[in-house]
């Protein structure tokens, strides 16, 4: 069937009641005749609108506490019987079931319920069983239904009505593919939450889905497509965040801001994180937003020009005239002052995110990756270390000042491309080395811009003299941390593991560094 179909019989049943009186009024005075259930029937109706309950039309009551009222002949033989078939139309004929032309179900609310901490039994009594039914009989049987499932598309099914007399074929099709994607996700849901119940991070199939927010302008590259999906999950950041001003954001943008945001949540203290290309280029903590900006921009001013920063607190005027000063793409952070905004607002290309909260770094989730025939699972990097769970493997024991630098340093190198190499003082990164196919060359890097951000800054050594030193996996070789003792450090901190550690731990007592061993390695490829 190509031709535009009227509606004549219509079967509405709707958790959100959105438009749906508006809409069962439009259906209405075209003559066609409403069927409902429930909170839906009853709202019809006292709108004054004609409407018959679906128990009626069936003949067979609602039973087992309205678990089954849809589940019968009577209606989804009205929605999947072809009208093109005339074995179907003999067939509904003999039995007295009249054809439905139009569905509008959207589900039980599931995901609100699960979202909200609802009890077990409430989750599995928000489970719908016939909503997802009808929705698939409707969808399958495009040629002669429309279906509708989310509020956004009674409108504009009530606007082909209007133009065309009935529903395209083109719209019925476009319908039921969003229509079966609704249900996918609906028991993406449910399963991803039975799995959680039984403890299973990994089950043996596993559900992902999402909602397209934006349609990007291209991906990485040009010649890329991209999307940007929500999976629901409610971890605040750039999919929580709110667009106060600036053009539309790049895939780059996203990927660039979420790595940003991550890594700013990890600090405690007033933080700043600049990024480029994903990496930490200056990452601080301060007294304030302002004054770890300073810190943070000393490490790497020259990457920070066209970068991503992120803030762990409000933003406040002070902080926001030191960011706008360069050029920047990008500023996120839970929330912003008045002054703050109209600072930035002078900035008319620099889009500012404000989320409303930040993501905790250390409550579990799944990180994915595509791979050639499948994808990558994996729990999101929550680990963390503290002073109390630190080896001291030197004859030298760090001092309490370079405790604090070595985990903040450790803190940082979780969020930067291996092999990571981290030089940290006064809580501030003075040197990353991020990305290197070995340890010693981002080890030389670190210390090379330690050296360029000190010559820009004016002063007469390197920022890495003094620092210490954090690598997110082992030093197989005493190489890598001669390398960092060469640029001046105190102090290391470094999973352990390698065959060769007592090597390493040789090559540290002789240059009188301390070391700590953590047992826990970052590796971000």
């Amino acid at each position: 069937m190509t031709e535009s179909l009227p509606i004549r019989r219509a079967l509405l049943s709707v958790s959100d009641k959105t438009g749906i009186v508006e809409f069962a009024r439009f259906l209405a005075d075209r003559g066609a005749e409403i069927l409902s259930t429930g909170g839906t029937a009853k709202a019809i109706r006292d709108a004054g609108i004609p409407v018959k309950d679906v128990s009626e039309h069936t003949g067979f009551p609602e039973i087992l506490d309205g678990r089954v009222k849809t589940l019968v002949p009577q209606v989804h033989g009205g929605i999947l019987g072809r009208r093109d078939e005339a074995s179907h139309l003999a067939q509904m004929d003999e039995h007295a079931i009249a054809p439905i032309d139009l569905v509008a179900v959207n589900l039980y609310p599931f995901e609100a319920t699960v979202a909200k901490g609802a009890a077990f039994e409430d989750c599995i009594e928000n489970i719908d069983i016939g909503g997802p039914a009808m929705i698939r009989s409707a969808a399958k049987n495009f040629s002669g239904v429309v279906v509708c499932t989310e509020p956004a598309h009674l409108a504009r099914v009530t606007a082909e009505i209007q133009a065309e007399g009935g529903t395209s074929l083109a719209l019925r099709k476009e319908l039921a593919a969003a229509a079966y994607a609704r249900t996918a996700a609906y028991d993406a849901a449910i399963s991803g939450w039975f799995a959680g119940q039984l403890g299973q991070e990994f089950p043996p199939r596993l559900a992902v889905a999402g909602i397209l927010k934006q349609t990007l302008r291209y991906g990485e590259n040009p010649h890329q497509q991209a999307g940007f999906y929500l999976s629901g999950a409610s971890r605040a950041g750039i999919a929580t965040a709110r667009q106060v001003q600036g053009k539309e954001l790049s895939y780059n943008n996203l990927n660039d801001t979420d790595a940003a945001y991550e890594c700013v949540a990890e600090f405690d203290k007033p933080a700043i994180v600049i990024v480029k290309h994903a990496n930490p280029c200056g990452v601080a903590e301060g007294a304030d937003l302002a004054s770890a900006w300073d810190k943070a921009l000393l490490c790497d001013p020259v990457s920070a020009f066209g970068g991503i920063v992120a803030a762990n607190r409000k933003l406040d005027a002070a902080a926001a005239e030191k960011i706008a000063a360069i050029f920047t793409e990008v500023v996120i952070a839970p929330d912003a002052d008045e002054a703050a905004m109209a600072i930035f607002a002078k900035k008319k290309n620099l889009r500012l995110l404000l989320t409303g909260g930040l993501p905790d770094p250390v409550s579990p989730g799944l990180f994915f990756k595509s791979v050639a025939g499948g994808f990558l699972a994996q729990s999101r990097d929550a680990g963390r270390v503290t002073a109390e769970t630190l080896k001291i493997v030197t004859q030298r024991a760090p001092t309490e000042a370079e405790i604090a630098d070595l985990l903040f340093a450790f803190r940082v190198c979780k969020h930067v491309k291996s092999n990571a190499i981290i030089y940290a003082k006064g809580m501030a990164t003075v040197g990353i080395g991020a990305g290197q196919m070995n340890r010693v060359e981002s080890s030389r890097i670190a210390a090379w811009k330690s050296e360029a951000a000190a010559k820009a800054a004016g002063l007469s050594e390197p920022l890495a003299k003094g620092s210490v030193v954090a690598s997110d996996a082992f030093f197989p070789f005493a190489d890598g941390l001669e390398t960092a003792a060469a640029a001046g450090v105190t102090a290391v901190i470094q999973p352990g593991g390698s065959i060769r550690d007592a090597e390493v731990i040789a090559a540290a007592d002789a240059a009188g560094l301390a070391m700590v061993f953590t047992g826990m390695r970052h590796f971000r490829h």
